[in-house]
């Protein structure tokens, strides 16, 4: 194993370095697509695309892996910089643009993993979703909880993210967290402090985005970077409707 990921060993074998090295993964969003890459790109993951139109601004700076300086950058100029200087032999591509219903295909086809890392302002990650599973590509969806991560998977055999849509109302990322919380009240294990914080933001007033915490950022893309390698090498996963949830609030 070459020194670069020496202190992988035990943990992962020589065949599976190689295989994470050379598995393509793309990130829809470099918001939180920006942490998630790092923790990729450090486990090994050497051939990573990211596609975002956003420049970086100061209210980012709370979660995302940017810095003051990056302030104005384009997101994925500041983010594929911060990588090569990780890793310079790493293959990084970058679009600085935003992904359309008419140009998601182009931009997923040669990849084997997905991260949906995109705002639902749109119906563009519910088609993001929907390509990828005709391509037989694998999509993690991560959400920053504050206090902790959610990651579910959509697999090309399974059910989409729009078998839980309310009828009527546009599917957001708060959909997805409410249909936690309560698969979770289902299954007698509540986290209560979920349904607080949904219900305080549904109570402000202003057209806000969602809260979120640096604390979430960092757990939901190690979940990611976890789930990533599972996928790459064959290991078994929960797949949605099933998630994954990383918090202390319970503890």
């Amino acid at each position: 194993m070459e020194s670069r990921y020496s202190r992988n060993r035990i943990y992962l074998t020589e065949n599976e370095q190689e295989t994470i090295k050379n598995c393509p993964i793309i990130l829809g969003g470099s918001g939180i697509g920006s942490v998630i890459a790092e923790c990729a790109l450090r486990l090994g993951f050497e051939h990573i695309t990211i596609i975002d139109g956003d420049v970086v601004e100061t209210s980012n700076l709370n979660r995302q892996n940017y810095t003051s300086h990056d302030v104005g950058i384009h997101k994925v100029d500041a983010i594929k910089n911060r990588l090569l200087s990780i890793n310079e032999n790493a293959k990084i591509t970058t679009h600085n643009c935003f992904l359309t219903t008419e140009n998601v295909e182009e931009y997923v086809l040669g990849h084997k993993i997905a991260i949906n890392a995109l705002d639902f302002s749109s119906d563009v990650p519910l088609v993001f979703d929907s390509i990828c599973q005709d391509n037989d590509i694998p999509v993690l969806h991560p959400y920053n909880l504050g206090w902790g991560g959610l990651v579910t998977v959509i697999t090309p055999d399974g059910l989409s993210l729009s078998s839980i849509a309310k009828e009527d109302t546009k599917f957001n990322e708060v959909t997805m967290v409410e249909y936690a919380s309560s698969y979770l009240k289902f299954w007698r294990t509540p986290h209560i402090w979920i349904d607080e914080i949904i219900e305080k933001y549904k109570r402000e007033v202003a057209q806000l985005p969602p809260p979120q915490l640096s604390i979430a950022s960092w757990t939901v893309a190690s979940m990611c970077a976890h789930l990533l390698f599972n996928i790459a090498t064959g290991n078994k996963i929960k797949k949605f409707p099933e998630f994954y949830l990383s918090t202390l609030m319970n503890g």
